[in-house]
């Protein structure tokens, strides 16, 4: 048996940290779900921007951000938007299998911003929104975004 399962029937749940546009696009994201049985992934801003500067992965749509007179927070966001909900694909049979227990995709928040929930708010709102797809996984957290509260 492996050494993940057998913490599993243990309980204990193994969390991904770090997200970048080519592990979701090489394979790599859905091999450590199925092979090292990863059942949520977590990540943070510096996390993003350790990976929108790594390489060219990202140049396109920051470009096509600009050109539409977004904000860099506003292009970094729609960034991390993108790969939080393809990320939260891959997990969503996860979420599934465990009754929602697992299959969580989060973000935290930065804390620059952190005590004012006034300015992350609407940038975390489109988590939430998705007219005419699927329900993601993290649509479930939306009452844990509150003043005070970690939302992993």
């Amino acid at each position: 048996m492996k050494a993940a399962h057998q913490l599993q029937d243990l309980g204990q749940s193994l969390w991904l940290d770090t997200i970048t546009r080519g592990i979701l696009n090489d394979g790599t994201l859905q091999r450590y779900i199925d092979e090292f049985s990863i059942t949520g992934l977590t990540s943070k801003p510096t996390i993003f921007e350790h990976a929108i500067l790594g390489g060219g992965l990202y140049e396109d749509a920051i470009h096509q951000g600009t050109a539409q007179g977004k904000s860099s927070e506003e292009v970094f966001f729609a960034l991390v938007l993108v790969d939080l909900t393809r990320a939260a694909d891959h997990f969503r049979p996860v979420h599934e299998r465990t009754g929602g227990i697992d299959g969580w995709v989060s973000l935290e928040v930065s804390p620059l911003v952190a005590s004012r929930p006034a300015h992350w708010r609407p940038t975390l709102e489109p988590l939430h929104q998705d007219p005419g797809g699927p329900p993601r996984a993290f649509r479930q957290s939306r009452h844990r975004f509150s003043p005070g509260c970690r939302s992993t």
